[in-house]
């Protein structure tokens, strides 16, 4: 007997079915039956389904006679099922990579409920996603597992049936079946809610919903619309034959309510001239199971009295108001924008501010907030402003005056700075004036291709406009890098009459400055256990790829690697996949405080490894995909030649090099010391003051740098002994230590 039947309906979901069958096939729990029903599909629906029985034991294919619609269709699966829990899941929706491990390790620690629920997040047809907005809704807090009326707000998270886990003899002991029509969800999930004994919650992201750009039941204009009445007649016939349950009636007639006013006022759904119509047998439902006492939201008010024409007329006037204001604000904007225009050509008229410096970072940070603080520290008599462009939030330095793009304070910053300090491109339409001093930092290191060398690489280019990008750099005056690597290739595929100060990087400063008590602070802020190893996993962006899907599955590497280890997460991933093992990392500002936590660091091609370098702790780098990222990117040298640590060309390869103790030996202190010598010459914690000297103070002598071998140690983030490693998977080689 499986642990899971997943029961897949089809119809007319072709170019999804595949993906949709794979999610499920590919889930690191494999005690699973994938019943696939074709629904009488008159695409080719039950050819897919007929092959991916064909190839896999675990697929039961099931055809239908006749078109029975999804009710019927989940009906026939649930009837071949053999699992302990029935999942539903739709043709042309998705599993999450993890999701049934997660269920399964769910419903283990809260008893085998009858009910588990679990979020979904929305997939949509241009490549967006976004969660459930009531995933606050399942929370694992609390007891559990728990009834209904423990937590009656589970009501309110969307009554279907694809975010359910149910116990299958659960299911058959109360006879529950999917009704024929639209909204079949509805009589389905409301009575095994309300019915079952033991409930629980997992706060997990289990299922992509796909919103396909057409096609979508919802949003096709049909008289099945007019099913929804139908479908509550049952739900509250349900509760008129179990006077036990009659407590939900107030929260059934809100839900009820509510859900004719959303169906009603959606465009699209109902047909043209039926309107008044479904508004009739709405308020006739109104009168039915209508409940003194129990309040309702305002749009209610269109339901109990029938208000259709009042309603035509509100939505006719809300149009005309609408359109009133959209046709304002383009000359309102536009009067707006002209006066900016003539206030920036009189500020620069006014003569260059030397006591003013102003700072801008596409991150937030970085270089131009170490510098910023550099600035404060040794030339107090400059005062200096930050652009807090939407989106830093947090990440913007606190001593600096804060200003908006786009207002009349930025133009003047623009005009009447004598120092410009940026990782970025400023605004395009600003004049860089006589006595004005522009400083490039850059952003880290380069080791996929930048500048210039992206006329051939369009993937990475995407749309930059190069001959912008020359005009920028014709303003600089000045552009820092962090080692000799970096000045060559800046000033190849930048070419510019700029001066370049090798000086360092100025964000790095903080890893000599940092004490150990600061990094027992940031550990106790992140989370992390004590005596923990914490490894930071920072992959690159793909160039080459539209949507950024993660290329490990950390839930995997977090249950291998054992609870010794904890991962910090930056990138788009469900921390709560991996058993408490995985701390999302993505909202910290800074991500310096992150290296200065952990233990290690994994990447890929993220310019990161660089800065980390200069921690000289451990580096694993995996390459599983280097062949894509270099043909799509470009790179300066082959990693995999000069690695900063131990190379891993897959994820069972990096689980070992971690298992082994091999991230940390002595062939990966060598490359990492060979790798540092490169790149990390001049991070000695005086980058910023050396830049400040020569560019603001125009002192002839800066400080020395000095060498790596008398720098201080930076503090370790944990301590282990380095003999120490933990058991190693079973039936696995130890790889080498690097490739």
């Amino acid at each position: 007997m499986p642990r899971f039947s997943v029961i897949v309906p089809a119809y007319q979901v072709q170019a999804y079915l595949s993906e949709c069958l794979d999610s499920v096939l590919a889930q690191s729990c494999p005690d699973l039956e994938l019943i696939a029903v074709d629904d009488c599909s008159p695409d080719a629906c039950g050819a897919i389904i007929d092959e991916y029985a064909a190839g896999d034991a675990r697929v039961k294919a099931v055809h239908l006679a006749r078109n029975q619609g999804l009710g019927g269709a989940r009906n026939a699966g649930t009837a071949e099922a053999s699992g302990d829990y029935l999942i539903f899941l739709d043709g042309d929706d998705t599993l999450a990579p993890g999701a049934l491990r997660a269920i399964a390790d769910r419903i283990e620690e809260t008893g085998e409920p009858d009910v588990l629920v679990y979020d979904y997040a929305r997939t949509y047809w241009d490549g967006r996603t976004v969660r459930n907005d009531l995933a606050g809704l399942l929370t694992e807090r609390g007891p559990a597992p728990f009834r209904l009326e423990d937590r009656p707000e589970l009501l309110r998270v969307l009554m279907v049936a694809w975010n359910k886990a149910c116990r299958r003899e659960f299911v058959a002991e109360h006879g529950f079946t999917f009704p024929p029509g639209y909204y079949e969800d509805t009589p389905w999930t409301f009575p095994v809610l309300m019915t079952a004994e033991s409930i629980a919650t997992l706060d997990r992201v289990c299922v992509g919903y796909r919103q396909r750009r057409q096609g979508n039941i919802l949003s096709t204009t049909s008289r099945s619309h007019f099913d929804l009445f139908e479908q509550y007649d049952r739900v509250f016939a349900y509760l008129a034959g179990r006077p036990e349950l009659a407590r939900w009636r107030p929260a059934l007639f809100r839900r009820m309510i509510d859900h004719y006013a959303t169906v009603f006022t959606r465009r699209g759904r109902l047909p043209r001239g039926s309107h008044a119509e479904f508004l009739r047998r709405a308020r006739a439902h109104y009168r039915r199971y209508r409940v003194p006492g129990v309040r309702m939201r305002r749009r209610s008010v269109l339901i109990r009295f029938g208000l259709h024409r009042t309603f035509l007329a509100l939505r006719l006037a809300s149009a005309v108001r609408r359109r009133t204001l959209k046709a304002m604000v383009k000359p309102a904007r536009a009067v707006h924008a002209g006066v900016l225009r003539l206030h920036y050509r009189i500020q620069l008229r006014l003569p260059v501010r030397a006591d003013r410096a102003v700072f801008a970072s596409e991150t937030g940070g970085g270089d131009p907030g170490a510098l910023e603080e550099a600035f404060r520290a040794l030339a107090p008599h400059i005062r200096t402003a930050w652009i807090a462009r939407p989106g830093h939030g947090p990440a913007l330095p606190s001593g600096p005056r804060g200003i908006r793009p786009g207002t009349a304070a930025y133009w003047t910053a623009l005009a009447r700075s004598a120092y410009l300090v940026t990782d970025g491109a400023l605004d395009r339409r600003l004049r860089k004036r006589p006595g004005q001093v522009l400083l490039q930092t850059r952003q880290g290191t380069p080791l996929g291709h930048m500048g210039l060398d992206l006329l051939q690489r369009p993937a990475a280019a995407r749309d930059t406009d190069f001959a912008e990008l020359l005009r920028d750099v014709d303003r600089w005056d000045h552009v820092l890098s962090a080692n000799r690597h970096s000045t060559l290739v800046g000033e190849r595929v930048l070419p510019g009459r700029y001066t370049t100060l090798e000086y360092g990087a100025p964000r790095n400063d903080v890893f000599q400055r940092a004490t150990s008590a600061d990094v027992v602070r940031l550990r106790e802020s992140l989370g992390i256990p004590h005596g923990a190893v914490a490894i930071l996993y920072a992959p690159a962006p793909r160039d080459h790829l539209r949507t950024q899907r993660p290329l490990l599955d950390l839930a995997r590497i977090a249950r291998r690697l054992g609870p010794r280890f904890v991962l910090l997460a930056r990138t788009p991933y469900d921390p709560d996949a991996g058993g408490g093992r995985i701390i999302d990392v993505r909202g910290r500002p800074r991500v310096q405080d992150l290296c200065l936590a952990s233990d290690a660091l994994l990447t890929d091609y993220a310019s990161l490894m660089f800065d980390y370098a200069g921690l000289d702790r451990p580096i694993v780098v995996h390459t599983a995909d280097w062949e894509a990222y270099e043909a799509a990117r470009g790179c300066y040298f082959d990693l995999r030649a000069c690695p900063p640590g131990a190379v891993a060309r897959s994820e069972d390869e990096l689980i070992d090099i971690f298992a082994t103790g091999h991230w940390r030996g002595s062939r990966s202190a060598q490359l990492r010391a060979a790798f540092r010598e490169r790149f990390c010459p001049y991070d000695d914690g005086r980058a910023a003051e050396r830049v400040v000297r020569h560019v603001v103070l125009r002192e002839p002598d800066r400080p020395p740098v000095v060498p790596l071998a008398r720098r201080n140690p930076v503090p370790p983030a944990a301590t282990f002994s380095p003999s120490a490693t933990v058991p190693r998977p079973s039936g696995r080689v130890p790889v080498a230590e690097s490739r």
